[in-house]
């Protein structure tokens, strides 16, 4: 033993890694063991798990055991402390990771991903979210690193002080050591590809699979995984562009002859009227506002101004979000564009300028553009990307009056005070025909809104449930300043979710949570309600069918008020890394780097396994693919 024991500071490094996060996952299920046991061999977490964290702990651990093997000893005396601070520094990230766990999962029902590094760039928006809705946790983590690291630092010298052995022994053990920590860092020497996060998928249930991970690895595995995010080929599968475009040209509703081209999807989209003068079109796009929350869908009695509207226009009861983030509701309801596992094109280099939105296409008609939100204007790049794509007036945070406006809050002005803004803008452009995208914001943790405007549903102020109830009242303001307004009569109005609050289940793809309400008030606009399933991309096509005009789109959704009762409803669901294509009661999952999956789905949370439909997970892949290619080739616009 004593010819290893140069290897010493790396197998205590190793020990305490796989200690830090084995415990952490024992005490993760049991905080989501109701959920986890419901899925068949969930034991599996721990086997895997230990797989996964050996892989990780393998890659940490290469660099220093590589120096310590391989360097003479008075080199490696004088990195002495370089060892030190390496083991101490990745210890405590592995802790830190291992700690925020909990609240991420419990927001996001995964542990922290892609979206964790997304919200690093926004230090002023996030902090205070975290601050207010998470300053006990803060508390608990701060401590417990504190005094991790007190003991690291205490013990340093047991833990991580190099015992040498004479060099001839260290080279004659290095082919050894390189070996087993390449067959770690691989944990296969059979297969063609090192294992990855797809190998720890065992279930159908996306939390119980991700338990079977680490925190640190999966945080990492993100990072490294964004140089595929414009490559669906190597996640989902490849496929020609022209087969793609033929497959997602079969959902379109479209006519042969209302194409402008053979390689987009650019067409002719008529309006059911073209007399007199066009409609303005007022899009409320509701933070975080799931079905479940609307009492006019069945959920909590949460939402009585929606629903009193509700009896005024158009209610689309089987509406789904497109993704789970805000920048993907715009991206559907602004644009129209298909989610993929890339970013959203808001946030996308190439969709800068020149990409399709609806602003940029009634610019050209002669309409006043905006986009009006309570917030900062560039986080998530809506700024940036409203700016370069036909929304000339741009109202944000900064615009608002200190002295006229309620209240501030951590991600801006209140939706009160939003809808009053607005009110005031449509009111100041006359008779010019104008179409706005107004974003609100106060249904989002921490959940903060003035006192005095609701009441209560639970006890404590800051909750989702109250938070909701406020923006439902603000929405009603907004109507009731309307109705007095001249502009109101000659407006289409949408009020419309971005995404569910909260987007979890049991399920790879939980699509309950998908469900959003969707309402369409205005002049030639019906009273009822539209049943069939349908997604944030139809919206747009929809009301563009209504607005008196016509025009030309590049746009895959479909006009709902004139798709034939035989068509089956279509929807498009991104969830992480994964891809739900459901029509009808049919969906496809597809995973990164496995085979796609089918199920038959009832009530939206009843998943019956079938025998994959090779059509229809083509048809899945192609509206993967086409989004793809019309972004790349700088294919979704419209002629100028």
């Amino acid at each position: 033993m004593k010819k290893i024991q140069f290897l010493k500071p790396a197998f205590n490094f190793l020990l305490i890694g796989l200690l830090i996060t084995t415990l952490s996952r024992v005490f993760l299920f049991f905080i989501f063991n109701d959920r986890v046991i419901q899925t068949e061999n969930y034991g599996l977490i721990f086997p895997i798990g230990l797989r996964m964290d050996l892989i990780l702990m393998s890659y940490l651990v290469f660099l220093p055991v590589l120096l310590i093997t391989i360097l003479p000893e008075k080199i490696v005396v004088k990195l002495q402390r370089f060892f030190n601070v390496y083991f101490i520094f990745f210890l405590n990230a592995l802790l830190f990771f291992e700690l925020a766990t909990p609240d991420f999962i419990f927001g996001y029902d995964t542990r922290p991903n892609k979206l964790f590094l997304n919200y690093l760039i926004y230090p002023k928006e996030v902090f205070g979210m975290l601050f207010k809705g998470y300053l006990a946790s803060i508390i608990i983590a701060v401590a417990c690193i504190a005094v991790f690291t007190y003991f690291l630092v205490k013990f340093r010298k047991k833990l991580f002080s190099i015992r040498f052995t004479a060099y001839k022994y260290r080279l004659l053990y290095f082919p050894v050591i390189v070996f087993f920590l390449f067959l770690g860092a691989r944990s296969s020497l059979t297969s063609k590809r090192p294992i990855n996060a797809s190998n720890a998928v065992f279930s159908v249930d996306q939390l119980t699979n991700c338990l079977a991970l680490n925190s640190f690895y999966t945080v990492a595995f993100a990072a490294y995984s964004m140089k595929n995010e414009s490559n669906y080929e190597k996640m989902y599968g490849k496929m020609d562009p022209a087969e793609a475009l033929s497959r997602v040209k079969k959902y379109m509703d479209v006519q042969p002859d209302e194409y402008l081209d053979s390689i987009t999807t650019l067409h002719r989209q008529n309006s059911d009227s073209v007399d007199g003068r066009p409609y303005n079109i007022v899009i409320i796009l509701e933070e975080s506002l799931g079905a479940e929350y609307v009492g006019a869908l069945g959920g909590l009695p949460l939402t009585p101004e929606f629903d009193k509207l509700a009896k005024e226009g158009m209610l689309y009861t089987n509406m789904y979000s497109t993704g789970t983030r805000s920048v993907r509701g715009i991206e559907a309801v602004a644009s129209g564009f298909l989610p993929s596992p890339s970013e959203s094109v808001v946030k996308l280099g190439n969709s800068q300028e020149g990409f399709y939105t609806i602003a940029m296409l009634l610019k050209q008609k002669g309409y006043d553009t905006s986009f009006i939100y309570g917030g900062m204007a560039n986080f998530d790049n809506m700024g940036p990307f409203f700016n370069g794509n036909g929304f000339d007036t741009i109202i944000e945070e900064e615009d608002f009056d200190k002295e006229k406006s309620k209240f501030h809050g951590t991600w801006g002005w209140s939706d009160e005070d939003l809808m009053t803004k607005a009110n005031d803008y449509f009111k100041s452009l006359g008779d010019k025909p104008f179409v706005s995208l107004v974003f609100s914001s106060s249904n989002h943790d921490p959940f903060e809104f003035p006192d005095g405007r609701i009441k209560l549903y639970d006890k404590k102020k800051n909750t989702v449930n109250n938070a909701i109830r406020y923006a439902d009242y603000s929405i009603g303001k907004f109507f009731e300043l309307a109705k007095k307004e001249n502009y109101y009569k000659n407006t289409l109005f949408i009020v419309i979710a971005d995404h569910n609050t909260r987007t979890y289940g049991k399920h790879l793809v939980p699509i309950h949570k998908f469900h959003i309400p969707a309402l369409v008030i205005g002049p030639n606009i019906p009273v009822g309600k539209y049943e069939k399933l349908c997604s944030q991309i139809d919206m747009q096509p929809t009301i563009l069918g209504k607005i008196g005009i016509n025009t030309e789109t590049p746009m895959v959704g479909r006009n709902l008020f004139t798709l034939p009762e035989s068509t089956s409803g279509r929807s498009i669901m991104q969830f992480h890394d994964i891809n739900a294509f459901r029509v009808g009661n049919q969906v496809v999952i597809m995973q990164p780097f496995k085979k796609p999956l089918q199920f038959s789905v009832k009530n939206d949370t009843v998943f019956t396994p079938e025998p994959v439909n090779s059509e229809l997970a083509k048809d899945a892949l192609a509206h993967v693919a086409l989004s793809s290619y019309l972004y790349k080739e700088r294919k979704y616009g419209i002629r100028k």
